[in-house]
Formats: structure tokens, sequence, C-alpha cells
């Protein structure tokens, strides 16, 4: 998923370059969404993972 975060930096950093501001600001709010899940699941895998660890 971090992998499809970093797609949607690039290509929103790309067309702000390019002057498609419509086009970066998608691909920058669905970076920033896909982040977010990104950290959630993260978090959820440490305390689930300690949970049984202990």
């Amino acid at each position: 998923m971090l992998y499809w975060t970093l797609i949607f930096l690039v290509v929103a950093l790309v067309a702000g370059v390019l002057g498609f501001g419509g086009i970066a600001s998608t691909a920058s709010g669905i970076a920033k969404v896909l982040f977010v899940i990104f950290l959630v699941l993260f978090l959820v895998s440490l305390v689930v993972g300690r949970g049984f660890a202990g």
C-alpha cells in the first residue's frame, strides 16, 4: 500500500510541474488517504503482534 502512495505522490508532483492542477490535487488527495490507511493498518498490526508475543 505504501508503494501505491508513492506512485500517486509522484504522479501528483509530475502533474503539478507540468501545470495540471486538477490532476495534481486529485492524486495528492488519493496519496494522503492511502498513507493514512497504511498508518492505521501498520499500527493495528503492531498492537496485535505485541498482544500475541507476550
